[in-house]
């Protein structure tokens, strides 16, 4: 089920916050914006930018995946450099093209594993606990923060998009 929530749901979500940000790209292309202003875009000013939400978007996913698998040594290391569009659009797929290496067997024991970060002073979760109050709801947080800030400077974005294609059934 872990492998459902975070491999399968991450990286869908990274889907669509790549398509939002090419929409993003298009609507600045037919305004005559420099999409740059659109990358560095925030809701509130303490907030962070657009490009800051993408990057964490990605490092939650690709985190959080290694994390609950116990292979935090062979996530994609990135040093947080974009600026570009297509730096961004690289960087998402590229943590997409990690997560496709995992498969559900490499969740044996990830709810039950011990999960702790230094800026958590000692402090741990449980893999279920992490994913569940942490992973999850942090890289909904910033897709839906990025999708906000396209949204509230004009790009014609709906829920559709946010949440992408959905598995209908017949």
């Amino acid at each position: 089920m872990l492998y459902d929530l975070t491999v399968v749901q991450f990286s869908k979500m990274l889907g669509n916050l790549s398509a939002i940000l090419q929409k993003g790209a298009a609507f600045a292309d037919a305004k005559k914006i420099d999409v740059t202003v659109l990358l560095n875009s925030r809701l509130a000013p303490d907030q962070f930018h657009l490009i800051r939400q993408v990057q964490i978007a990605c490092d939650t996913a690709k985190l959080g995946v290694a994390r609950l698998t116990g292979k935090v040594e062979s996530a994609p290391v990135h040093p947080d450099t974009e600026t570009t569009l297509d730096e961004l659009l690289k960087r998402i797929e590229s943590v997409r093209e990690y997560l496709a290496g995992f498969s559900p067997e490499d969740f044996q024991g990830a709810e039950e594993r011990t999960i702790s970060q230094p800026r958590w002073e000692g402090k741990y979760l449980t893999g279920l606990e992490f994913a569940i109050q942490h992973a999850i709801p942090n890289i909904y947080f910033h897709v839906t923060t990025a999708y906000s800030i396209l949204r509230h400077n004009g790009v014609d974005l709906g829920k559709k998009d946010y949440l992408g294609p959905m598995p209908y059934k017949m």
